[in-house]
């Protein structure tokens, strides 16, 4: 069946069309074009923006759910609650944690695909950890940081199958080994959680490492040694042009002048955004848990953020992506264009996904409408509606 959307504002990657039509047929865009061409079902966008859907490359859950609580359930859950935000596809992350919960992790998202039909895609996953510095830990659990050694990550690299990318700081002893192991592999290696320096971070992008997890966030900067001044990875991820990164644009983790600062010397290319989100996301504040529900850290959701109880560190972010376009428009003022741009064709290139990104023919039907506030009234994953706002319930009326 074909079909049609017509009468939007079509978002491309440097231009907004408002007389072109998307055509698209088992899951995949058949056509972009001014012409009319034969269709079946015909969707009317009514003036709203149709973007290419959003891809979350770091998110820890949402919706009461955690990744990491290794059920089916948490996966289901969590994809479904991002995917009414915008978000098509989404890279499930654990924080660090045991063995055991990776393994659960991994088994439990093999059956939650077969199984996912009102959520976002989750083509693999990321390890955040449990290879981190410790003085840069943040909400990351220290009983369970540690160097990289070879018989364990070969293990779980060996039974887990769909790891995707890789977060670890590569001034640990063995890092750049990991680094290397990860690249011939095909996996994305991201410094995350580092204290190291200039020359180290170098050594790292030689060895592979060519992302770095959340910008500003858990790494090493400018410092002095006695009288003399060093830079850490904040500034090495700016010099090294190659290099990619990733902000979490809630409002709460950068100010705007920040979030303006990474946009104009990064730029949208290089830049993605990220929610980092835990099980909060899309729920009310109080008490929470970063990572497993039973094992994880204990976190307080407040002031659209969850934090350390004692309120020394944030624990990660409950934005949804939506939410991350309307502060990069809003707060920093850029075009809509390279908001969605960092938002879905940057992350896309960055994770090396070819079939998406983009509203392109011959990629993935994954589409995201939303009106002038950026507020999601329908999303498209693999051609297929999992959110439609028309059918929600409306306010007094009995579903």
């Amino acid at each position: 069946m074909i079909t049609k959307i017509s009468g939007g504002k079509v978002i491309l990657e440097d231009q907004i069309r408002e007389d072109l039509n998307i055509y698209f047929e088992n899951g995949t865009i058949t056509a972009v074009t001014s012409a009319s061409l034969p269709f079946d079902r015909e969707a009317r966008a009514r003036g709203r923006y149709v973007s290419p859907g959003f891809i979350d490359i770091h998110s820890h859950g949402g919706g009461g759910a955690d990744f990491l609580d290794g059920t089916v359930e948490a996966f289901l859950q969590a994809s479904a609650l991002h995917a009414r935000y915008g978000t098509t596809t989404i890279v499930p992350t654990a924080t660090s944690g045991e063995l055991s919960e990776i393994l659960a992790m991994e088994q439990a998202y093999e059956q939650a695909v077969s199984q996912n039909d009102r959520g976002a895609d989750m083509p693999g996953l990321h390890l955040e950890g449990p290879y981190f510095a410790m003085g840069q830990r943040g909400a990351q659990d220290p009983k369970h940081l540690r160097n990289p050694e070879p018989a364990e990550y070969i293990r779980i690299l060996d039974l887990c199958s769909h790891i995707l990318r890789w977060s670890a700081a590569p001034e640990l002893p063995g890092a750049l080994e990991l680094g290397r192991e990860l690249r011939r592999r095909g996996i994305l290696a991201a410094i995350g959680h580092s204290d190291a320096g200039y020359d180290e971070v170098e050594a790292a992008w030689e060895a592979g490492y060519t992302h770095v997890t959340h910008l500003y966030s858990g790494m090493s900067s400018l410092h002095r040694k006695n009288a003399y001044r060093y830079v850490g990875v904040l500034e090495s991820a700016y010099l090294i042009d190659g290099m990619t990164v990733e902000i979490i644009a809630d409002g709460k983790h950068l100010p705007a002048e920040l979030l303006k600062f990474v946009y104009k010397f990064k730029g949208p290319d290089r830049t993605a955004l990220i929610t980092d989100s835990m099980r909060g996301a899309g729920m009310p504040d109080g008490p929470s848990v970063l990572g497993h529900r039973e094992k994880g850290l204990p976190v307080v959701i407040e002031e659209g953020v969850a934090k350390l109880p004692d309120r020394t560190s944030f624990a990660g972010s409950v934005a949804t992506a939506d939410l991350l376009v309307r502060n990069m428009v809003q707060m920093s003022q850029i075009p809509l264009t390279d908001a969605v741009k960092m938002a879905a064709t940057t992350p896309a290139r960055i994770m090396g996904f070819q079939d998406r990104g983009k509203i392109e023919q011959g990629l993935r039907a994954d589409l995201t409408l939303f009106d002038d506030n950026i507020q999601v009234s329908q999303v498209i994953v693999g051609g297929r509606t999992v959110y439609d706002k028309a059918e929600e319930p409306q306010k007094g009326q009995v579903s």
